[in-house]
């Protein structure tokens, strides 16, 4: 009864599609319809409207945290699984046809609230790597990498297979990108 609960509960926050409702809102149109299609804060940006953006990046990280934080009080042994489920919920929400965000912000949000030390890696990485190259996906994907790498060295094989699990998924989520910078840089 404890996992359906806990599935619940994370499908359903995490399928909430912040970018969508906070651009519709703004009067700034689908955001499914400009950019890469999907409804996550580096295509919100697309619309010129850096406030917007902004806050999905936050309200999606925010779902991740909170679902973690509410298994920690509630379902302490589900906790890994209560952010795999909300992870995968913001990528495939029932609502958008199984076509949602790519899932950054809210690894974010979970992440912060099960490791602190690796969310500081991630994002730390992830800035310093935005700095640099100034593409989000290049990013993301490298911030996954020094993450998953520092996860193996440093920490348990559970919490290594649960950042594994988000870095394979992530090149899943991020395919076209990668798809496309080989394309134009080879």
């Amino acid at each position: 009864m404890d996992l359906l609960i806990v599935t619940l509960y994370s499908y359903i926050l995490g399928s909430i599609p912040f970018g969508l409702i906070l651009t519709r809102f703004a009067g700034l149109g689908d955001v499914r319809k400009i950019g890469s299609g999907n409804i996550g804060a580096t295509n919100v940006l697309r619309t010129g409207n850096k406030f917007i953006a902004a806050l999905t990046l936050l309200l999606d990280g925010l779902k991740g945290t909170l679902t973690v934080l509410l298994t920690t009080q509630y379902f302490n042994e589900l906790i890994y699984y209560s952010a795999v489920i909300v992870f995968l919920a913001h990528i495939f929400p029932v609502w958008l046809k199984f076509k949602g965000g790519k899932g950054v912000a809210t690894f974010i949000g979970s992440l912060l609230a099960i490791n602190l030390y690796l969310s500081t890696v991630f994002i730390t990485t992830w800035l310093i790597m935005l700095a640099i190259f100034r593409i989000s996906a290049v990013s993301a994907l490298l911030g996954y990498l020094v993450v998953t790498v520092t996860a193996f060295i440093f920490f348990d094989l559970k919490i290594f297979l649960l950042i594994l699990f988000y870095f394979t998924t992530s090149i899943f989520t991020h395919r076209k990108n990668i798809t496309s910078l080989i394309k134009d840089n080879f």
